[in-house]
This record gives structure tokens, C-alpha cells and sequence, in this order.
């Protein structure tokens, strides 16, 4: 399952599932043409240059959530318009041009009433400040598709940077806090201290002599952790626009007790070719075959299937170490497959609508079975089409996970819709499920046996997950 591309930099790494997209004529404003130019239909070829965002092109976002998104006849349309309207009224104060119209009308539940009165205040602020109508639009877009709460779901936009923005590979770090960087992010419950380094891949890190293993104590003057539980500093060690800025980190090095502090600048540095590759594989203890996989590229499944064959030639493999930990997901098609590498028959998962109409996920029984013992290495990492294929091992009794709970990060698969201005809306139609029936979204899948890593073990170089997987292999 894929989450969509966002108004970023591709720092999430997920990939959009393209199905059907929300198209309009240009709209005379009579009420019938109205209406035809919020309706959602497939795209037609490629779709032209971006164009400004108005409110026609709101209210067309707006109609088109609540006449597809999976949970769209159940929404109190309300809170997205009351979520948007704060959006637009923060923008105001930011350019230091709030004005008196910009008051929230009274909303009553009627979907088509409550949009009128929206729009009516909303024209009347931009006619206030005309200067000011772009970046309302963006922002009051923006704050509608947030307000769903939906982690694959957004708009996808050109965005304008200013000329001293860095849009690049960033400070060449890896974190920890038993979470992944999106999770702590959006759910600070769920991070656990402490923040350590995991990685130094290179860039400004390398450079500033940093290590795994090192502790950080603060960033940019704030405390990561207050009482245990995980602060919005967190955020800015995975940056999004515009906030991609150099940042101030203080650290500790347990080891010799040095304290110290350092800032790294975002920057393009040399990436390691091999481990970017997307699937990776070794021989373990001379029978065990490794393979990390880092997304579900559409022919990952493919990947892993010829690195095992490679492996086991002129040798009894007794068994498969698959590492997800840090895949961010991709095709649903691919984690189907890899399910059926190891099951035939069986049901992967579920997609739903909001009144419980449940169509079921089967594997591929034309995918050759492995015949080999499983252990899957899971994290907060592991999100999206990661967690169908975990959930699915869990359920199925396949193998056992080993690491951390998963991202829960796998709403549903979702559907691109074209705007009238060239920009896209995505959202899932159906809600995931696990082939239990379970609810994995906020929730991850968790592992058969809980192997989370330490500083210390950063900083010697084990990996007591991996560990684990090979002693209940070996057993």
C-alpha cells in the first residue's frame, strides 16, 4: 500500500498509486455547471501547466472529498471547513494583514449551505487583500485535505521556494528514538527516549565528526524529550519546506562522556551507491540468506526472489532474514507477491468502505513458493506496503517479526484526482485492513519478539534484531 507523493522534497520516499483523478470544465458559475465542475472522473491524458488556486478550486477539492474519500458520507463536513478557515486566518496574521470579515460564519451540518457561507466570507476577505489571494488559496487547501487526519492523503502542488532554499539530500544522518522520524512527528506518544545517531552517511554529518551511537541532547536550543514524552524539536531533524535550514544539535558521547554541540547544514554530499540500492542481499552463518529491502519498487518481489535463488546455489538455505526496517512501502501488488513467495491461498488483507462492504486481498498463487523458514525484521520505519506484508506474516503465521512495532502508517491505498488548476488531490476510497480484520492505521504491527536497539548498541556496531532472527532460525 503507498502513501502519496507531497508538497515536499521526496523525503518520505513513498510511492502514489495512480487509479482515478477529479476533472472539470471551466465553470460558468450557474448552479448546474457548479455542480459539474466539482465531479471526480478519470483523467484524460496529461494534464497542463499549474495554474493559480481559487475557490472554485477549493470548493472542487471539498466536493470531491465528500463524494469519494472512503469515510466521505460519514464526515462532519464542518471540521474540514473550520480547520481550513483557521489555516486562512493564520496566513493573515503571519503577513500582518488580518481584517474584520475574516470571522467564521455559522455552520449548521448542511454540506451545500455550510460551503455557501464559507465562500461568501472568504471572497470577502480576498477582496481585502488581493495581494494576499494566492497564498490564502494554498493554505486554506492545504489545511482542508490536513484536516482528514489521513496519512495518504494530500495535495500535490508546485510550491515557490524563496532562492536561498535547499531542496537536497540533507545533514547525511540516520536518528532513533525507538520511532521513525514521520511518526514522531505527527504522534509524539509514540517516540521513546533516547534520541541517538543510527547512521552517518555523509554530508554535513560526516564532516562534523558525529557518530552512531552519539546522543542528542537538544536541538536548536529544545530538549527532544520532557518527562519522556517526545517534543515538536524532534520535527526539525526531518525537515519539511520550508523549514529545511541548517539546525543546532547538542550531543553527548557516552563512551567518553564529551559534550558537545555542532550545526549541521543541509547539503548534497556522496551517497553510498550499494546502499541506496533497493534490495540487498548476503549469505549469513553459511545457510541463512539476508535480504534488506528498502521499498516496494514494482519489481522488488522480482529482486528478492533471484537474490535467494543466487544464494542458494551449490547450498540447503535454512532459512530467509527479510529486513524492512526504514522501508516506507510502495505497491500493494509487490507485498501481495512477497506473501506469496511463502503462502498460497490466503487472504493478505482487506479494503473497505465506511459501512463495512470489504473487498479481500488474495495472494498470487502463480508466485513459486519458497519453501524456506521466515523471520522479518520490522520498525517504526515500516509503513504503508510494509505493514501489509508484516501484518499479513503475523496473521498468516508465516514467520515471526523481529524489532519494533510498525509505523502504522497504511490508511489506504490512494487515488489520485486532477484539480482544475492542474494540481492533484489524493485520498484513499477504501480503508485498509488486516487479513485479521484488525485495524493496523495509528495502531502498526507488532512484533513477535520486541528487540529494540540501544546507543550503545549504535556505537559497538551490533544489531541485536538481526541477532535474534538468526538464533530463532537456528533453533
Amino acid at each position: 500500500m503507498t502513501t502519496p507523493a507531497v508538497v515536499r522534497t521526496a523525503a518520505a520516499g513513498l510511492a502514489l498509486l495512480l487509479a482515478s483523478a477529479c476533472t472539470a470544465p471551466a465553470p460558468p458559475r450557474s448552479q448546474a455547471s457548479k455542480a459539474a465542475s466539482t465531479a471526480c472522473s478519470q483523467p484524460q491524458g496529461r494534464s497542463g501547466a499549474q495554474t493559480a488556486t481559487t475557490i472554485d478550486v477549493i470548493e472542487q477539492a471539498y466536493s470531491c472529498i465528500l463524494g469519494n474519500y472512503y469515510s466521505g458520507a460519514t464526515l462532519d463536513a464542518r471540521s474540514l471547513l473550520t480547520t481550513a478557515f483557521a489555516a486562512l486566518t493564520q496566513e493573515l496574521n503571519r503577513n500582518g494583514h488580518d481584517v474584520p470579515e475574516a470571522t467564521m460564519p455559522a455552520l449548521t451540518g448542511d454540506r451545500k449551505a455550510d460551503w455557501a457561507a464559507f465562500e461568501a466570507v472568504y471572497r470577502k476577505i480576498g477582496d481585502q487583500v488581493p495581494g494576499l489571494r494566492d497564498q490564502l488559496a494554498v493554505s486554506t487547501l492545504e489545511a482542508l485535505v490536513a484536516a482528514l487526519g489521513d496519512d495518504h492523503a494530500d495535495w500535490i502542488h508546485d510550491v515557490k521556494r524563496p532562492p536561498d532554499y535547499y531542496d537536497g539530500d540533507g545533514y547525511g544522518l540516520g536518528f532513533e528514538a525507538n520511532v521513525n522520524g514521520t511518526q514522531a512527528q505527527s504522534n509524539d506518544g509514540v517516540a521513546l527516549p533516547p534520541l541517538f545517531v543510527t547512521a552517518v552517511q555523509g554530508g554535513a554529518a560526516q564532516k562534523a565528526g558525529l557518530r552512531p551511537g552519539d546522543l542528542i541532547e537538544s536541538i536548536d536550543g529544545s530538549a527532544p524529550f520532557i518527562d519522556g514524552k517526545a517534543t515538536p524539536a524532534i520535527a526539525a531533524l526531518y525537515p519539511r519546506y520550508p523549514q529545511a535550514r541548517p539546525v543546532r544539535l547538542r550531543l553527548l558521547r557516552q563512551a567518553t562522556g564529551r559534550r558537545w554541540s555542532v550545526t549541521l547544514k543541509p547539503g548534497l554530499y556522496q551517497r553510498d551507491l550499494a546502499a541506496l540500492q533497493v534490495v540487498q542481499s548476503r549469505l549469513l552463518d553459511g545457510d541463512v540468506a539476508y535480504v534488506r529491502m528498502r521499498g516496494f519498487a514494482p519489481d522488488s518481489a522480482d529482486r528478492m526472489f533471484k537474490a535467494i535463488s543466487r544464494l542458494r546455489t551449490g547450498r540447503t538455505l535454512n532459512g530467509v532474514v527479510l529486513d524492512l526496517r526504514g522501508n516506507g512501502g510502495g505497491s500493494p501488488t509487490e507485498a501481495i507477491r512477497l506473501v506469496s513467495a511463502f503462502a498460497h491461498g490466503k487472504i493478505t488483507a482487506y479494503l473497505c468502505t465506511v459501512d463495512g462492504n470489504c473487498e479481500s486481498m488474495r495472494t498470487d498463487d502463480a508466485v513459486e513458493l519458497l519453501g524456506l523458514p521466515l523471520t522479518v525484521l520490522t520498525d517504526r520505519g515500516c509503513a504503508s506496503a510494509c505493514e501489509h506484508f508484516s501484518s499479513a506474516v503475523k496473521d498468516l503465521r508465516l514467520g515471526r517479526l523481529v524489532g519494533t512495532r510498525t509505523a502504522g502508517v497504511i490508511s489506504g491505498p490512494a487515488q489520485p484526482y486532477l484539480l482544475k488548476n492542474n494540481t492533484t488531490l489524493a485520498f484513499p476510497t477504501r480503508h485498509h485492513l488486516g487479513p485479521n480484520r484488525e485495524v493496523i492505521d495509528r495502531i502498526g504491527v507488532p512484533p513477535d519478539h520486541h528487540v529494540p536497539s540501544t546507543p550503545q548498541d549504535a556505537a559497538a556496531g551490533r544489531d541485536p534484531a538481526l541477532a535474534k532472527a538468526l538464533t530463532l532460525l537456528h533453533k
